[in-house]
Formats: C-alpha cells, structure tokens, sequence
C-alpha cells in the first residue's frame, strides 16, 4: 500500500502539471488567434456596424459584398502576380545564393573564412531602413524604377540566410564529403549532389520565412514603385487606407484574401521548417 500511494503521489503532480501545460497553450493559442478570427468577422460587417459601441462579435448581415469591392478597387490579380513573382524571386534566389555561401563557410576551408563570416554577420547588426537610401540609388542607376525586378532584386541575398544553412551544413557529417572526394567528385559536385538534397529541411525553413517576409513587405515596394499595375498586394493594401476614413471591411476582407496563400503555404511546410530550424542550431 505505501508503495502504490507513492507512485500514486508521483503520478498526479505529472498530470496536473500536463493538465496546466496545456490549458496554458490552449490559452495561448485562444489570443494569438483572436485578432484573425476578428478579422474574418470584420470582412463581413458595414462600416455602421464596426462603430457601434459596444462592438458587436457576429456581423447582422453578413456581406459577401465587401470581398467584390477589393477586386473592384484595386486591380487585384495584378497586384497578386507582382507579389507572387517578388515572393518567389526573392526565395530561389536565397536559396541558391545563400546555400553556396553557407557551404563555403562551412565545408570550404580558404584563408579569411572566419574574418569574411564575421563581416558578412556583421551586416545582421546594421538596421534594414539604413539601407535603403544606397539601395534605391543602385536600383535608379540601373533604370529599374517602377518595375518588378526593382521589387526582389536587393532581397536576393540574405545574411540570416546564409549563417542559417552553414549552421545546418556544419551539421552534417564530414564523412560523405570524404566518400565522394576519394570517388573524384570536386567541391561543385558535392554541393549539388550530396550536401544540398541532405539539407532540404534547413532550405524548407528558409524559403518559408523568405516567402513570409517577401510577401509581407511594405517599405521598399512603396519606395520604388509608383504605378499601380507594378505594386504589390502589401501596397495596393494600404492605399485602401484613407487620410479620414477608412473602409476597414473591404480593407479586412482585401488583408484575408492576401493571406490566404502564404497560410495554406504555411501549413503545408510546417513540419519542415520546425526541423530546419532545430536542426539548424546543433553545431556552432
């Protein structure tokens, strides 16, 4: 009997903490949710209802209408294409650009590796809004104004991205390098062959936060673009917001529809991104 009452004693603090573990959790993910799930419900209300005080939670009619003035007011599918190729742009590029440099710093051994790695984090440390003067006078030299390469063509290359996939490459384990040297492959070979198919999780996490940044982007599309038809949908976004007033239905129901593809994006490379990530951090 005392042995059973101390498992007993041991068990119950175990399942009250789970309990309390995942009742945080469940909370947690109550909040973060919250503002989504207000702004579905807002995408269906009329401007009278959203100023109502006390707010109202369900709309009273619920107005599929608001979802046809964003494609009426903007124009919407091209404002979609010029995001999906700034997205897309900037993520291939990454992942190519950056996945050659992290294997260089990580497998290449070549004088000044160390003191060229330090200079190239040391460029994490400069704020991104101090860099946008020299960009766009790159962009203008180039006469790329007002066009959609101006909108990927600086985030083709990535610091955090290239100290990313060294950590991960640095992961790896050296003897299948040896393998494929002694079988005459040169560094090239084992880069594209053997190192970077091995490091799919680490580029799976990498183009999701790319596409999540790309796709999120404000500051720099406003900056060099002042055509419509040449925006992306981050831009064509805030000009629905008014100087006096605001249509925060349409403007709710233009935001959902825009996150729609980089959610379902999301969901689908989750369990690849998690992995690349912890991964990623198994070896300094």
């Amino acid at each position: 009997m005392s042995e059973q009452k101390v498992i007993t004693r041991a068990v119950r603090p175990r399942r009250f903490g789970s309990v309390g573990t995942h009742a945080f959790l469940v909370g947690a993910a109550l909040v973060l949710a919250g503002p989504f799930v207000w702004e579905i419900l807002t995408s269906f209300k009329s401007l009278t209802e959203i100023a109502q005080v006390p707010p109202t939670l369900l709309p009273e009619r619920w107005r599929f209408s608001n979802y046809t003035d964003v494609f009426h007011g903007l124009p919407f599918s091209t404002m979609f294409l010029n995001s999906v190729i700034n997205a897309v742009g900037r993520t291939g590029a990454q992942l190519l650009l950056c996945s050659m440099a992290a294997y260089a710093f990580a497998r290449i051994d070549f004088p000044g590796r160390k003191v060229l790695f330090g200079i190239f984090l040391s460029v994490l440390l400069v704020p991104a809004q101090l860099l946008v003067i020299p960009q766009y006078q790159i962009i203008q030299s180039m006469g790329l104004l007002n066009t959609v390469p101006a909108l990927f063509l600086p985030g083709m290359f990535s610091a955090f991205g290239t100290f990313l996939l060294r950590q991960f490459f640095l992961s790896l384990p050296a003897e299948l390098e040896e393998a494929a040297r002694l079988d005459g492959a040169n560094p090239l070979r084992i880069y594209w062959s053997i190192m970077l198919p091995l490091a799919r999780p680490g580029l799976m996490a990498l183009g999701i936060l790319t596409l999540l940044w790309s796709w999120n982007d404000l500051l720099w599309p406003l900056i060099v673009t002042t055509d419509t038809r040449k925006m992306p949908l981050s831009v064509g976004l805030a000009s629905l917001q008014g100087q006096y007033t605001t249509n925060y239905p349409v403007l709710m129901a233009g935001s959902l529809v825009a996150t729609l593809p980089v959610i379902v994006a999301f969901i689908i490379t989750q369990k690849h991104v998690i992995e690349g990530i912890a991964f990623s951090g198994t070896k300094g």
